[in-house]
């Protein structure tokens, strides 16, 4: 499999290089990717997707002397192939605007490549200029798919559908972060929920089943289900929720949370709240209820907090608590007064929002 990216700078097209190629292989069954760099003009990317590849253990190509960019690509290629890789993956030069000098440079690529796909990467937040970019990009050299990235910002993916209406390929795959992982197929209902605000519980659901360890996700259940959950149990269950990226990424996934705006002042929150946790004993985690005014005075003080953001925490545990109770005991309109009651006052956990004040 031989595929060809190309892109305006900046758009995403190296960091997409590596994390297609981790796609391919963890999703796909590809085994042995090779990247190719061939933006001579820029050391910078090369150096970037050398490291990228080394971090994955992927075969990495690049001549950083040639004069000729389509003789290079050809020559790395055929090395590539004859060493045993199954797909090569090409990471061409871009611009900050299309000229004719990289449409030409790309053209030569492609005839010496003759890619099975050809995949412009593009910025999910392009406006009218994502028209202007796919049109010429296409008829210069005729595209077989398109990458949208960037996907983790404001922007919901409006541009796929300008791309796709004038091109007339298909939205292959989005990025939608910054790590290797956060790559993965396209899929037109749910991006049309992203645009309309309406979430991705369907990728979601697939995140978590990816990162989160099963057995202990129902280990934590069940302490749930028969009300013996403490701060232990909640400790593990917040580094369960950090494996699936950012805060505000988990919550865009979310119906009729799209719009809750999640940034570093709720993510330090977040860190507030672990940060008391562990400065407490594993026996005050596992016993909150014998967390006197002494104890509590040093927790803040190893935590970095106040007092009072101890026994906030320690409030909305003891409310959540009680919540677990009742619905062990089938209490379920007291809870319901109970969670309105919550409802209205400092966030913490289900019920009041998330720990640290974040709702």
């Amino acid at each position: 499999l031989r595929v060809l990216l190309v892109g305006l700078q900046g758009s995403g097209k190296t960091t997409s290089a590596a994390k297609l190629a981790k796609h391919l292989v963890k999703k796909e069954g590809l085994r042995k990717p090779s990247l190719i760099a061939a933006d001579l003009r820029r050391p910078a990317a090369i150096d970037q997707l050398e490291t990228l590849a080394k971090q994955e253990g992927f075969d990495f190509r690049a001549d950083r002397g040639a004069k000729n960019v389509a003789e290079m690509v050809g020559r790395l290629m055929h090395e590539a192939e004859s060493s045993g890789s199954d797909v090569v993956i090409v990471d061409t030069a871009g611009r900050l605007q299309i000229d004719a000098d990289l449409m030409e440079e790309i053209r030569q690529v492609r005839e010496v490549l003759q890619p099975h796909e050809v995949f412009l990467v593009a910025d999910a937040a392009l406006g009218q200029q994502a028209v202007d970019v796919a049109t010429q990009f296409h008829s210069t050299t005729p595209l077989t798919g398109i990458i949208l990235t960037k996907l983790d910002g404001d922007a919901r993916g409006g541009a796929a559908l300008s791309m796709k209406a004038v091109t007339g390929v298909p939205i292959r795959y989005i990025g939608t972060g910054e790590k290797s992982g956060d790559f993965d197929t396209f899929y037109p209902d749910r991006m049309s929920q992203r645009i309309l605000g309406m979430g991705d519980v369907v990728s979601l659901v697939e995140k978590a089943k990816e990162v989160v360890d099963q057995k202990e996700a129902e280990r934590l259940a069940e302490k749930m289900r028969k009300a013996d959950f403490d701060l232990e149990d909640f400790l593990a269950q917040m580094a369960q929720m950090k494996k699936m990226g950012p805060l505000g990424d988990i919550m865009k996934m979310m119906p009729g949370m799209g719009n809750v705006q999640v940034g570093a002042r709720e993510e330090k929150m977040l860190g507030k709240t672990e940060a008391i946790i562990l400065s407490m004993t594993l026996k005050e985690r596992r016993k909150p209820d014998i967390l006197n005014a002494s104890r509590r005075a040093r927790i803040a003080k190893g935590s970095g907090t106040q007092v009072s953001d101890v026994n906030a925490l320690i409030k909305q545990f003891t409310q959540m608590r009680e919540m677990m109770r009742m619905m062990k005991g089938g209490k379920g309109k007291e809870l319901m007064r109970r969670m309105g009651q919550m409802g209205g006052g400092r966030g913490g956990f289900p019920g009041g929002g998330f720990p640290g004040g974040f709702r």
